[in-house]
């Protein structure tokens, strides 16, 4: 994936795992996770648009600073018509402002689970600042 403005954009195994499986109930969401990309990502790191006005929110309780870590609860997937960006779909990410570095980490509809795993978050992250 290139997208104007990030340098590098990663998927975790689960994150992939999770889109296969989503994809297959939701045929438009790897298309639509190229549009939150372009739009949604770049307006909050990029552009200056505040997180929270598009519904984008820091997690907390991970106990590691400076990980620019959120849950996007504003994510349009044409597959759930009529919904807009209310279609229940949230992505977990962390974002690197000094690299331009963005790492999906998990993909999930609200229906199957109502928070992300922060354990599984947590280690994550921590993986990826001792490789660092």
């Amino acid at each position: 994936m290139k997208i104007q403005g990030i340098q590098r954009i990663t998927q975790h195994k689960a994150f992939e795992k999770e889109l296969r499986r989503l994809g297959r109930k939701y045929k438009t969401i790897p298309e639509d996770l190229l549009t939150f990309i372009n739009v949604s990502v770049r307006a909050v790191h990029l552009l200056g648009q505040k997180p929270e006005d598009m519904g984008h929110f820091p997690i907390q309780g991970l106990g590691i600073e400076n990980h620019c870590c959120f849950i996007a609860k504003r994510f349009t997937c044409k597959s759930l018509k009529g919904k807009g960006s209310k279609s229940g779909i949230r992505v977990v990410y962390r974002f690197e402002k000094n690299t331009l570095d963005l790492l999906l980490i998990e993909l999930f509809h609200k229906n199957d689970k109502k928070l992300p795993d922060l354990d599984r978050v947590k280690s994550i992250l921590e993986l990826d600042y001792t490789d660092k």
